[in-house]
């Protein structure tokens, strides 16, 4: 039979295991969190000199401590899992020639594992940015890539483009700002439904204009940014849904910026024209 003293030592022992389980879990989700803001929220190139739209974006969640903030649960992953194949290496030294018919409409269709994200292009006002994506995307570099990031609060969108999954990934040449003055962007405001790049701009600096590469951000709701990320495009409705589902799902560290926790893989991009 256990006495009381023997029961209250295995009790105190229990307890002792359970406190240093939670210590263990703690540790390892704040060198998760770690990772993620190394990694998606830092976004810097390869070379390591700048970041892609880092400054602009990280206002976005809360800035309570880890003791006043408790990390959720993760949610179920809406999405389904990803096609075989691989993201292919590439990279070029310049910029393509300019073969986009700025008088045509174009659409580029992203086949993710959350549903199908169809996006109208706009040749006219953007001409270099859709050329750019019509060529990367004819080579198949977005294929099988992550979108890695995901915020919410002031800025909403969905970041994408990065063959690396990192925030470091470039196709090795960059594409100038286009369309700044756009009549959507009026009140620092990009709207829900834009697409639009992610650059390397420093607006304390006012340096690193014109550093798009192939990161882009979809915007799911309303969201305060100055205009200095060049809109090129519209979300259609159907793939709007699509990125109200991502978005539902949250993202990784709790505080509106880092890896989404849906599984959103392009399995396969295309740019038709029409």
């Amino acid at each position: 039979m256990v006495s009381q003293q023997q029961r209250r030592k295995q009790l105190a022992r229990e307890k002792y295991l359970r406190q240093q389980e939670r210590r263990e879990v703690a540790q390892r989700r704040r060198r998760l969190r770690n990772a993620v803001i190394a990694g998606a929220l830092a976004l810097v190139v390869a070379g390591g000199a700048a970041s892609y739209a880092a400054g602009a974006f990280d206002d976005g969640g809360s800035t309570k401590d880890d003791a006043a903030s408790p990390t959720p649960s993760k949610p179920a992953d809406p999405c389904r899992k990803a096609a075989p194949g691989k993201v292919k290496p590439l990279s070029f030294k310049k910029e393509p020639a300019l073969t986009v018919d700025k008088a045509a409409s174009y659409t580029m269709s992203l086949a993710t594992t959350c549903g199908d994200i169809d996006l109208d292009l706009d040749a006219a006002k953007a001409p270099r940015t859709v050329n750019s994506f019509d060529f990367l995307v004819k080579k198949g570099y977005l294929d099988h890539t992550a979108c890695h990031r995901l915020t919410s609060g002031n800025v909403n969108v969905l970041q994408c483009g990065d063959p690396k999954g990192t925030g470091q990934g470039t196709p090795g040449y960059s594409i100038p700002d286009e369309n700044l003055k756009d009549k959507r962007l009026k009140g620092n405001v990009y709207p829900a439904g834009t697409v639009a790049m992610a650059n390397r701009y420093d607006a304390g600096k006012k340096t690193g204009r014109d550093t798009g590469g192939s990161q882009f951000f979809l915007v799911y709701q309303d969201s305060q940014l100055p205009p200095d990320y060049t809109p090129f495009g519209t979300v259609s409705p159907s793939g709007m849904k699509v990125l109200k589902k991502i978005a539902a799902a949250g993202e990784s560290t709790g505080r509106g910026d880092g890896a989404p926790n849906a599984t959103v893989v392009i399995d396969k991009a295309t740019v038709r024209k029409s």
